[in-house]
């Protein structure tokens, strides 16, 4: 049929309008600047006007509000070059968006807004790619689109929910490098130089990188993965195991350090062409090497703040109770605000994941860790691995001042092990396209949509605190369903 090659983007397409929806609806609420907004909104006009960070002003936040944003009449910046500790790809999203409708909340905000919403898209289809069916990727889609954290992350210009955009680019990028070699017609038993897609993954990695470090733990965990799969199938072909390790692994390693690498080091290109950034200079005014020399010293600089950083603060919370929503943070709370019928009106934006979905996520984990121990199911292993990559690091910083958003890094990869099981629940064979009878079928759906309705109807319940909505505080009251939200 001639619908055929659009028809299943349909569902993919229809769940990203939602997430669109949801993110960009009153994008500029709360007319605030936001939790750490106060840093990167700021960065990012610096980055506009500059090309490198400069320190503002103590009243900095409030003439960016008191202004019509303006970008050239904006004077809050000191001449002074400021000490930043993450590179610069994220702060450029945001300044994109500054560029386009000026320093706003509703401009600082955009570019975050877009990417979160592209996310969708790209969660919707790697799952139809893992699964083979479109439905299920849309089932994924969805799943994120109402997501709080996800929701929350898109609508406030901080740095993770753009991390996590690049994050499953890369990760969409090697699952596509799979098929494209496992459809071409020839064994492929040579060296694995030209592997398009591997070099899209590495660019989209070195970006993850460039927004925030954490970034290489999913660099080096995809880049396992993707050898791992390759020998595997070169294995089944009757190659020698330790050869395909070989033929495979090194020219992997070589390829996408070097684009990775390339990309992270060009990210810094407004540092590079100006003269007063912070250690522009360190090693010595003009030529390559010099500047190369000083950019690692500002890298051992900004290593030592993140390892020695351990201030305490009432949101942080360890990673062990991410999973379980412990403690949530949240990025804006104002009481007494007008705008509800009784007059004790509450306002708030936090980051708090749909409760159903995440603690469902949970146990279809555990489920996709048992697939991969008895069936060896290579999706479930690499959703899992997505997940571990984001949040083992973590466990590690128990003493680090870190937050429970940082998990919406690795939220995609936890919505993609629950669509799985889903999918298994809904067709209970090895195979999740298969199609059992029609009555077992039909009461398996049935259960697969009684689920995502719930998911749907927490969603909506929630939704005001994601967003800033002005409701009454007893209703905001009712949303606190653990002492250890508030």
């Amino acid at each position: 049929m001639r619908t055929s090659s659009w028809y299943p983007w349909l569902g993919p397409i229809l769940v990203t309008l939602i997430g669109g929806w949801l993110r960009f609806a009153n994008l500029g609420r709360p007319e605030a600047v936001v939790f750490d907004e106060t840093y990167y909104a700021k960065d990012a006009l610096s980055l506009l006007k500059f090309g490198y960070e400069q320190g503002a002003v103590e009243d900095a936040d409030d003439l960016l509000l008191a202004g019509d944003g303006n970008i050239a009449e904006l004077e809050i910046f000191t001449g002074e070059p400021s000490f930043i500790v993450h590179p610069p790809v994220g702060k450029w999203v945001i300044a994109a968006g500054e560029a386009l409708f000026g320093a706003t909340p509703f401009g600082w905000r955009f570019g975050v807004a877009l990417l979160g919403t592209l996310t969708v898209l790209l969660l919707a289809r790697v799952v139809w790619n893992l699964t083979g069916s479109p439905a299920w990727g849309s089932v994924a889609g969805l799943l994120l689109a109402i997501d709080g954290m996800a929701i929350a992350l898109s609508r406030t210009a901080v740095l993770d929910g753009i991390l996590a955009f690049f994050v499953l680019a890369g990760f969409t990028a090697i699952v596509a490098d799979r098929r494209w070699i496992r459809k071409r017609g020839s064994p492929n038993l040579g060296w694995a130089w030209w592997r398009p897609w591997r070099l899209v993954a590495a660019a989209s990695l070195g970006l993850a990188c460039g927004v925030k470090w954490s970034g290489i733990w999913f660099f080096a965990a995809f880049a396992i993965l993707t050898v791992l799969w390759e020998v595997a199938r070169r294995r089944r072909l009757d190659d020698d195991w330790v050869l395909a390790f070989i033929k495979d692994a090194i020219p992997a390693a070589i390829t996408m350090l070097a684009v990775g690498i390339v990309v992270y080091v060009a990210s810094w290109y407004g540092w590079f062409a100006s003269d007063g950034a912070w250690a522009r200079d360190w090693a010595g005014d003009g030529g390559a090497w010099n500047a190369l020399r000083s950019l690692w010293h500002y890298h051992d600089e900004m290593l030592g703040f993140h390892t020695g950083l351990n201030s305490e603060h009432s949101y942080q919370s360890p990673a062990w109770g991410w999973l379980v929503q412990a403690r949530p943070t949240s990025f804006f709370y104002e009481s007494g605000a007008s705008g509800c019928g009784s007059g004790d009106c509450a306002q708030e934006v936090i980051a708090l994941g749909n409760p159903v979905i995440w603690w469902a996520a949970i146990l279809a984990m555990l489920h996709q860790g048992w697939r991969w121990f008895a069936a060896r199911d290579w999706r479930s292993g690499a959703v899992l691995l997505g997940v571990a990559a984001g949040w083992v690091p973590w466990l590690f910083y128990s003493e680090r001042t870190i937050f429970a958003f940082y998990s919406v890094v690795f939220l995609p990869f936890m919505i993609a092990a629950l669509s799985l099981t889903l999918a298994t629940i809904a067709n209970p064979v090895g195979n999740i396209t298969h199609r059992p009878g029609p009555t077992s079928r039909n009461w398996r759906l049935g259960l697969v949509t009684a689920f995502l309705l719930v998911c749907v109807g927490v969603s909506w319940f929630f939704y005001p605190i994601w967003s800033a909505e002005i409701i009454e505080t007893a209703a905001w009251s009712n949303r606190m369903w653990l002492p250890t939200w508030i």
